[in-house]
């Protein structure tokens, strides 16, 4: 389970998402998800279904590896379908003691959901074709001219970095302390879902400790190296946009355009 989750992992291919410059990706996420949010209808859903099914044929990321992250938050999932379904009133479908469930709550359930399957794999797929040095550096510029009002714009950005970049090291380390315990008799599997849970709880502390002597051990050796910030620092590789990168913010746009044109069409 732990190893199926792709959030802030990066999957080496050559496309043409993957070449694209970092803000576009960026930019791209925020739309999609301001889109995501926008559409209210069917029609709606199945533009930004088919939109997300494009940059994931032309990403040459594997379907089944992106599937593969939707697994650890199903129960995620499944609870907001439940908690609307029966939080949410309307016209009831099917009443049994205190369970009432409606027919506004089913819709609000799947709509819900869909709109969080919908963002999770947008999101994982931008983590998947950009590296976290070229997050770093197309945040750093997005957010350049907020300098302008002293906000520490490259802190900000190097932080969200390091925090990507923890994910899949963190999940590892929980992998390896799991089957660490599991060969002295720890059971993670079996159980309904409150024992499972309660059986994780032992796996929070040497969790906890490997994440702050890595967290130490990170900056110490920043410190070591005399890292002092952005003031004065260069890129090996300095961002530029190519014909590639506007044509990419022109289809963007062109597909918040359709999405709003929906909802008011719909």
């Amino acid at each position: 389970m732990v190893r199926e989750i792709t959030i802030g992992q990066y999957y080496d291919e050559e496309s043409v998402i993957h070449r694209l410059d970092p803000r576009v990706k960026l930019v791209a996420t925020l739309v999609y998800i301001v889109a995501i949010f926008v559409v209210d209808s069917i029609a709606g859903y199945a533009l930004v279904a088919l939109f997300l099914a494009a940059c994931i044929m032309l990403s040459k990321v594997p379907v089944k590896y992106i599937v593969k992250g939707l697994k650890p938050v199903m129960i995620i999932l499944l609870l907001t379908v439940v908690f609307n379904m029966l939080l949410t009133p309307g016209e009831t479908l099917f009443k049994f003691g205190i369970i009432n469930i409606s027919k506004e709550g089913l819709k609000a359930g799947s709509t819900m959901a869909l709109r969080l399957i919908l963002l999770i794999t947008g999101s994982s797929l931008m983590t998947l074709t950009t590296t976290p040095n070229n997050l770093t550096d197309g945040m750093e510029k997005l957010l350049n001219p907020l300098k302008y009002i002293k906000v520490p714009v490259h802190e900000i950005a190097m932080m969200m970095s390091i925090a990507l970049r923890f994910i899949p090291i963190l999940l590892e380390e929980t992998d390896i302390i799991m089957k660490a315990q599991m060969a002295r008799g720890a059971d993670f599997e079996s159980g309904n879902i409150f024992k499972r849970a309660k059986a994780m709880v032992p796996l929070l502390v040497p969790l906890f400790v490997s994440a702050f002597r890595r967290a130490n051990d990170l900056a110490m050796a920043m410190e070591a190296r005399c890292y002092r910030g952005g003031d004065g620092r260069t890129k090996m590789k300095p961002l530029k946009y190519l014909r590639r990168d506007y044509i990419a913010y022109a289809i963007i746009w062109l597909f918040l355009a359709g999405c709003i044109v929906l909802r008011i069409l719909l």
